[in-house]
C-alpha cells in the first residue's frame, strides 16, 4: 500500500510538493527540487 507524503522546503519551510511512497519504508524522503518562494532548487524532506 502506498501513501501521500508532503514534501517541505528547508530553507523556507512551504509545503511545495505531494508525493507517494510506501507505507512500509520507515526512512524519511529527501528530493532536490524547486522552490517557487526561494526561486532556486532546494532540498524538500518528507514532513511529519
Amino acid at each position: 500500500m502506498r501513501k501521500r507524503i508532503r514534501l517541505i522546503c528547508e530553507v523556507c519551510l512551504s509545503r511545495n510538493y505531494t508525493a507517494m511512497k510506501h507505507a512500509h519504508e520507515k526512512e524519511r524522503m529527501s528530493v532536490k527540487k524547486y522552490c517557487n518562494r526561494c526561486k532556486k532548487h532546494t532540498v524538500h524532506k518528507e514532513s511529519k
